[in-house]
């Protein structure tokens, strides 16, 4: 089976429908949260992400815009961005989003965290002080996350050594190795921040146990066109062109 691993969609259709065609075939989809926020076409993102996974988060811009986080908590730019989202969605897409939870395990092996298990809405989960912390927190081999919008791996040794954070490239391979524990971000589809404007996702291999970590171009103009038609933030729109 081939898992298609993904986070950070941010109402980013373009990314999204780029990357769903890229990292064919694929089985399913698990999805790290903040299907919205940020980005220009929300209803789209709900719609076609929840044909396509059988594992969805809330992440916090989804639960900002949902009205369920306090929205003076994001700078300025978030907020209306998050405003306006929150405005576009249909009953339907809300009902779902709302039925959502930031943590969630998959199965005995996997746990699904928005931010991190200790603090799975907010937390940014990227240093190794924080990892073996949160290596604590969790029972299962491996924890994926989202949040940070930048692709990282932890490993934990079988001695309890804490290893990372490394940032896996476009093709990096990891073998998951018994009695070795992960914490796992596959970076974000529709915002990256690591200085990389490529969609960012991960394909995880049942198959021969491994994570291959992807970029992929997308069609940055289409999306920041989208976003001024809707008179979303400039500094947002900008963005996206340098990865940050």
């Amino acid at each position: 089976m081939r898992i298609l691993i993904l986070s950070d969609i941010h109402s980013n259709i373009v990314a999204l429908e780029t990357v769903l065609s890229a990292a064919k075939p694929y089985d399913t989809v698990w999805n790290l949260g903040d299907t919205i926020g940020y980005g220009p076409r929300p209803n789209e993102c709900v719609a076609t992400i929840r044909t396509e996974a059988s594992m969805m988060l809330a992440g916090n811009h989804d639960l900002a815009c949902l009205g369920l986080l306090d929205l003076s908590d994001f700078n300025p730019d978030a907020r209306a961005a998050n405003v306006w989202n929150g405005d576009q969605l249909t009953d339907d897409h809300r009902m779902l989003l709302e039925e959502l939870e930031p943590i969630q395990p998959i199965n005995e092996r996997f746990l699904a965290a928005h931010g991190s298990p200790r603090e799975p809405v907010w937390e940014y989960l990227l240093t190794r002080y924080q990892a073996l912390d949160n290596f604590r927190r969790f029972a299962q081999q491996v924890c994926l996350i989202g949040h940070s919008h930048v692709p990282l791996v932890f490993r934990l040794t079988p001695d309890g050594r804490c290893e990372g954070p490394s940032s896996p490239d476009d093709g990096a391979r990891l073998t998951l190795e018994d009695g070795f524990r992960y914490i796992i971000n596959p970076g974000s589809i529709g915002q990256p921040r690591n200085q990389d404007p490529r969609a960012a996702f991960a394909i995880f291999d049942t198959a021969i146990d491994t994570i291959t970590f992807h970029r992929v171009a997308y069609d940055i103009a289409l999306t920041q066109r989208q976003m001024r038609d809707a008179q979303l933030p400039e500094a947002l729109i900008a963005r996206l062109e340098y990865g940050i």
